[in-house]
């Protein structure tokens, strides 16, 4: 899992990861532990949803009581994480343009802690409403929805089921300019 940011690589090629795995650690014990070392890799998404020429995700909250029937509930006042830097592919260096994470926009040098990079879920939604119309937004929440009910669904039958207890996830969800999730 990758926590505040920590631990993310974006890279243009995929030779450039095998050059990344070939300078990483020195020593021989290092090196064998990174042969075993688990990574999630992922297309990067080229084309994000901007707000004022600025990059976002969703952190929504999901509460799993059951998995047996699966039941779940959603906190509905998640928030937006903003990037303290315009968007641009140019390049790939800036972690302030890149990631949303709260954590790494409070060291950016021009982060205003008057400003923030959050907004509540309410304001997305009202701006997003106002910009593309009350249908399209409903459907963009109603496929945001589908995200977590299919994923909850897909880890049901290798999740333990206690009675005694719950699990708490925190979805970060980013649109694609055509406002896919």
């Amino acid at each position: 899992w990758q926590i505040q940011g920590k631990g993310i690589f974006l890279f243009r090629k995929l030779k450039d990861i095998t050059d990344w795995k070939k300078d990483g650690p020195r020593s021989e014990e290092q090196k064998d532990a990174a042969q075993v070392e688990s990574y999630v890799a992922q297309r990067y998404i080229e084309n994000p949803y901007l707000i004022n020429g600025r990059k976002f995700d969703l952190r929504i909250y999901i509460l799993v009581t059951s998995y047996v029937p699966l039941k779940a509930w959603l906190y509905r006042d998640g928030f937006a994480r903003f990037s303290s830097t315009r968007f641009s592919l140019r390049t790939i260096d800036d972690k302030y343009m890149h990631l949303t994470n709260v954590a790494v926009q409070k060291t950016a040098p021009d982060y205003d802690p008057e400003k923030g990079c959050k907004w509540q879920m309410q304001q997305l939604r009202r701006y997003l409403t106002a910009k593309h119309g009350t249908e399209m937004i409903g459907t963009l929440f109603i496929e945001m929805d589908n995200i977590f009910v299919r994923s909850l669904q897909s880890v049901q039958k290798v999740i333990i089921n206690d009675k005694h207890c719950f699990e708490l996830y925190g979805y970060d969800i980013l649109l694609d300019e055509n406002l896919k999730p």
